[in-house]
């Protein structure tokens, strides 16, 4: 197969996911078409998944899905990487206008008895209301016998780390990490290539027929890591928001030009506040964008005062 010669970063459709949870906002802060008359409480940016595929927007790959550009192009675009069958990540944007469930993702060792794959993630507030906040880890000291039994009598919410969240915030959720998003959050999700979530409780939420959503309680008291006390936001270190096994995210404040160094692999870019301009091609806040590693030292520029997340996996 000939090599690619590209030009201009990668630009996917967005796949909107309606959510009960969900809301407008990701149309009123980003622009984003969302289909009329939903609530929308995700929008997956770059996935790679059986269920759901990411497609290029515009250029000479134009229609080309991820899992093409992945096994048929890996050097060109993707550069030196581990070996997975698919794309590792999976990148969001979630917008809580009510609270999600409180679930859990499972660790690889209940991987093996339970099925399903491992996840961990990483949260980026990228808006929030004042009274927003976010729930995870466990207040206190407990067990699962004590979890248990907090959901039989209804008082596992006393049960939960809540955390106030602002814009700005940052976080990284490992697996078995008990977690929720809290009402009012606009979310950037950086997450493992992976889709299980075991719920085990939603608020006493019922839906509009009157049924409540389905629970995975024995799945998440078998996933659930009870040593996990009070969890704290991430700490920057310079731009490094996050360094874990499976991604790394910096912020990149920019004012002017820089290059986006990539030392033979891809990186993904997400604009908080733009405009940037990269290849010839302008891009605002809301906007996601992959840059090949055949384009590696490719500038990135600023008119003014912009915020990028800059995404890479760890090779």
């Amino acid at each position: 197969m000939p090599a690619l010669k590209l030009a201009q970063p990668l630009v996917f459709q967005p796949i909107f996911m309606e959510r009960v949870w969900g809301g407008r906002r990701l149309e009123a802060l980003y622009g984003k078409h969302l289909p009329s008359g939903v609530r929308i409480g995700e929008s997956w940016e770059i996935v790679d998944r059986p269920e759901a595929q990411s497609v290029v927007e515009t250029g000479p790959l134009r229609g080309s899905t991820l899992h093409d550009l992945w096994a048929n192009h890996r050097a060109e675009i993707f550069g030196d990487v581990p070996d997975h069958p698919r794309f590792p990540l999976l990148v969001k944007l979630l917008d809580a206008q009510d609270k999600l469930s409180l679930q859990v993702h499972p660790p690889p060792d209940a991987v093996r008895a339970l099925g399903g794959e491992s996840k961990s993630e990483f949260w980026y507030i990228a808006d929030a209301s004042p009274a927003a906040e976010l729930f995870a880890g466990l207040a206190g000291a407990s067990s699962r016998s004590a979890f248990e039994s907090a959901i039989a009598d209804g008082t596992v919410e006393q049960q939960v780390h809540r955390i106030k969240a602002a814009a700005g915030d940052a976080m990284f959720l490992p697996s078995g990490r008990l977690h929720a998003i809290g009402a009012g959050n606009v979310i950037v999700e950086i997450q493992q290539n992976s889709d299980t979530t075991y719920r085990v409780f939603d608020w006493n939420r019922r839906s509009s027929s009157g049924t409540q959503r389905e629970l995975h309680v024995q799945e998440s008291l078998r996933c659930i890591d009870f040593d996990d006390l009070r969890p704290e936001l991430a700490r920057p270190d310079g731009e490094s928001l996050v360094r874990e096994e499976f991604f790394n995210v910096d912020k990149w404040h920019l004012d002017g030009e820089r290059k986006a160094t990539l030392a033979n692999s891809f990186a993904i870019f997400c604009c908080l506040i733009g405009p940037v301009e990269c290849c010839g091609r302008a891009f605002q806040a809301g906007q996601f964008f992959l840059l090949p590693a055949s384009l590696s030292g490719t500038t990135i520029r600023a008119s003014g005062r912009s915020e990028l997340l800059r995404i890479t996996i760890t090779t």
